[in-house]
């Protein structure tokens, strides 16, 4: 298998397990895997972008124009990684944003609803809520779990729900790991609306 996909988001939503996980699941479906961490002021609330790999590559990072799947926790960090994209590729986003501090200092009005309009004007997109998501479990840190149950769902993926909950099996704690299996077929059954 070959896949390029790109997990966006900011620090504290969850993007380094999910791109842990993608990446484990496609090592054990027996693919090569490369993958890579950008990492900015995360603790703060800043960006977190990581590359994920899947085949024969010559670099861990993805080429702008090559990504086949973004995941985006945060509507503006999929626009910001949009030149990533490959033509006909997918978006899939919270439509949720996590407004950052200076929307505290002067009101701006963001609340990414433009950014989901532009990005659906764009390319394939698909647009998941998660505090409606997330509603069930009490906390939006199920969010990255449900993520990937939207992209396994939508075949986009490429890995199969078995080998991407047996990742989830292994690197959740394991007090939350059944909450983490229903977070994740909640992902699936959103993909399916």
């Amino acid at each position: 298998m070959k896949k390029d996909i790109l997990i966006c988001g900011v620090g504290g939503q969850g993007t380094v397990l999910a791109s842990k996980i993608i990446a484990a699941a496609a090592m054990e479906a027996g693919n090569n895997v490369h993958s890579a961490e950008t990492i900015g002021m995360a603790q703060r609330g800043g960006s977190v972008t990581s590359h994920v790999r899947i085949g024969e590559a010559s670099s861990p990072l993805i080429p702008k124009g090559k990504c086949d799947l973004l995941l985006a926790f945060e509507p503006s960090e999929a626009v910001r990684n949009l030149p990533y994209l490959k033509e006909n590729g997918l978006v899939i986003v919270n439509s949720v944003p996590v407004k950052p501090t200076t929307e505290s200092l002067q009101e701006t009005g963001y609340d990414g609803t433009e950014m989901i309009a532009y990005l659906k004007k764009q390319c394939k997109t698909i647009a998941v809520n998660a505090d409606e998501l997330c509603e069930r479990f009490g906390s939006s840190k199920y969010f990255n779990v449900i993520l990937l149950g939207v992209a396994t769902g939508s075949g986009e993926l490429g890995l199969s729900k078995e080998l991407v909950l047996a990742e989830i099996e292994k690197r959740v704690p394991a007090k939350f790991v059944e909450t983490n299996k229903e977070a994740f077929q909640v992902g699936l059954q959103a993909a399916c609306l």
